[in-house]
C-alpha cells in the first residue's frame, strides 16, 4: 500500500488534469486521473455514462475509483469535480495532502465554454457553473490541506505554486 504524494480537487474546468500532469512531471511521478480511469475501465465517456446509466451509477464508479487510487497510487491523483460529494470520499481524503484548485465564475465559464457537452451543465451553462461552484466550494475547502487560486493564471504557474508548497510543507 502506498499513498499519493498529492491529491488535486476542484470544479470542472479548473485544470486539475493539466496541472496534475505538469506537477507529476516536476516531481518525477505519474498522474492518475480518476475520470480517465473510469472511462478506460467502462469504455464509455463520462457524458455517455451519465446518459446511459445515470448519475448515481457514475458516482458509485467514481467512489470506488477514488478509493482505489488513494490506496494504490503513489503519484499525483486528480479527482473529478463531483468526487467530494461523497461523504466516504471526503473521509478518505482526511489522510492525504489535498490541494483545492479554486476558480471564479468568469474563469470557469471561459475554461469550460458555454457550449459545453458536460452532462451537469445542460441548459444555462453559466448558471449551472455558478450553482456548482457555490454548492461544492465548502466541500472542497473541508478536504483541502491548501487552497490555490487559479484565476488569470496558466497551468504552469499553478503547478509551480503547488510544487513550491509541497517542498516547503511535506
Amino acid at each position: 500500500m502506498s499513498a499519493p504524494r498529492v491529491v488535486l480537487v476542484g470544479p470542472m474546468g479548473v485544470g486539475k488534469t493539466t496541472v496534475g500532469r505538469l506537477l507529476a512531471d516536476d516531481l518525477g511521478l505519474t498522474l492518475r486521473d480518476t475520470d480517465e480511469e473510469i472511462v478506460r475501465r467502462v469504455g464509455l465517456s463520462i457524458q455517455d455514462l451519465f446518459v446511459e446509466r445515470g448519475e448515481a451509477y457514475f458516482r458509485e464508479l467514481e467512489r470506488q475509483q477514488v478509493a482505489t487510487s488513494l490506496a494504490e497510487h503513489d503519484g499525483v491523483v486528480s479527482l473529478g469535480g463531483g468526487a467530494v460529494l461523497d461523504p466516504e470520499t471526503r473521509a478518505l481524503l482526511r489522510d492525504h495532502t489535498v490541494v483545492f484548485l479554486r476558480v471564479g465564475l468568469a474563469d470557469a465559464v471561459k475554461r469550460v465554454g458555454l457550449n459545453s457537452g458536460r452532462p451537469l451543465l445542460l441548459g444555462n451553462v453559466r448558471g449551472r457553473i455558478r450553482t456548482l461552484l457555490e454548492e461544492r466550494a465548502p466541500m472542497y475547502e473541508s478536504v483541502a490541506t491548501v487552497v490555490v487560486d487559479t484565476d488569470g493564471r496558466t497551468a504552469r504557474e499553478v503547478a509551480d505554486e503547488v510544487h513550491v508548497w509541497l517542498k516547503e510543507h511535506t
